[in-house]
């Protein structure tokens, strides 16, 4: 029975990979959330975990006393997270933990030899010279979870060498904003941005996709990922999400991977790659599909993907800078406190503050990830 952890588990990812593990009757040694107990102590009674954690303090306090009547061990805390993502007992770790908190429970995996399927794609744009240099050392495989990168990933399993590849092409849906001019979405509100017209997405990641911001992440991802330079990375509006991307290798052949919009699809691959198992989801009907349809991204109107293909050109600290910018930048556009027209200049204006740093360590990120933050905040 293969055994594994899901970090980040009461979120949208992390849900739909209870719903897998369930499916095929894997064992589930650990959960870990942020700060929705109630969901994550309903997980815990169903799934009968070795250990859990929450990151707030206050939540797990209340987890603890909830399941006192089991033999859970109940952690809380970023230390707690990280033992959880360190379980020994787990063959394959899910990190499905939404933004930079990511990154130490990433590198908790790898440094504990386990296989670490990544759904959380702020630990490569942060730390992705740090996270494939572990990886690399340590000899552990990175499965993607990315709908994009999954997509990817397949395209590839037949390549006959690196050379061979020309471009990476990752779809996008546009958002809900798709073929607005810059003033029409100026004063768009947080509801306008979580009509996402494809995917059922937590808040910070669909306000992502209408920035379009995310798929940003995903270019810098992918030049980790895959060990591409980022002008290899092209990016096409999509606006079905039947294809999840594709490759271009050097004879022009393109090899996509299409699937209906249901994240359990790539889950459910990255835990039981590399065989295939019954779908958890329904088949494609072409016929009544009818057609595909793509279109250049409008980078003007959607400036947020230049800013992270400038981020990842640059190198160093930038691409952490630009996340930590947008994590902020993205609560509070959420919480009312700016406009939808505000982000891109705050999360540049945030970003300019980054160090600069060709080689750094994890502490290094962490500080530009405050100093930024404290930045954006000044800003407003």
């Amino acid at each position: 029975m293969k055994k594994i952890a899901i970090l980040g588990s009461t979120g949208s990812i992390g849900t739909q990979s209870v719903d897998v593990a369930l499916k095929h009757g894997y064992k589930v040694t650990a959960l870990t959330a942020h700060s929705n107990y109630k969901l994550l102590e309903e997980q815990a009674r169903l799934l009968g975990p070795e250990k859990v954690a929450l990151h707030d303090e206050k939540g797990a306090a209340e987890l603890k006393t909830a399941l006192a009547d089991t033999d859970i061990k109940v952690l809380s805390g970023m230390d707690g997270i990280i033992e959880c993502a360190a379980d020994t007992s787990a063959d394959t770790v899910i990190n499905s933990v939404v933004g930079m908190a990511g990154l130490k429970p990433t590198l908790a995996v790898i440094n504990a030899g386990k296989t670490l399927a990544l759904a959380n794609k702020e630990s490569l744009v942060a730390g992705g010279q740090l996270v494939m240099g572990a990886a690399k050392e340590k000899g552990v495989a990175i499965l993607p979870v990315d709908s994009e990168h999954s997509a990817i990933f397949q395209c590839l399993e037949g390549r006959p060498s690196n050379k061979a590849l020309k471009k990476i092409i990752l779809t996008a849906s546009g958002g809900p904003f798709f073929g607005k001019t810059k003033d029409e979405i100026r004063n768009m509100t947080a509801a306008d941005a979580l009509r996402h017209p494809n995917w059922s997405m937590g808040a910070k990641i669909t306000i992502d996709s209408a920035t379009m911001f995310n798929k940003g992440l995903e270019l810098i991802e992918a030049v980790w990922l895959f060990g591409v330079s980022p002008d290899m990375v092209d990016i096409v509006v999509h606006r079905e999400s039947i294809v999840h991307s594709m490759v271009e290798y050097d004879d022009n052949s393109v090899i996509a991977q299409l699937g209906l919009p249901d994240m359990r699809i790539p889950i459910q691959y990255a835990l039981t790659y590399p065989e295939r198992f019954e779908s958890p989801v329904g088949e494609i009907n072409f016929a009544k599909l009818g057609k595909l349809t793509f279109f250049e991204p409008d980078y003007e109107t959607f400036r947020c993907i230049d800013i992270c293909r400038n981020a990842i050109n640059k190198g160093g600290l930038m691409p952490s800078a630009v996340n930590s910018a947008n994590e902020e930048v993205n609560r509070l556009f959420r919480e009312g406190r700016i406009t939808f027209g505000d982000i891109p200049d705050l999360i540049l204006k945030g970003a300019a503050v980054a160090p600069e740093k060709d080689i750094f360590t994890v502490e290094d990120v962490c500080e530009t990830d405050a100093l930024v933050r404290e930045a954006v905040l000044s800003l407003i």
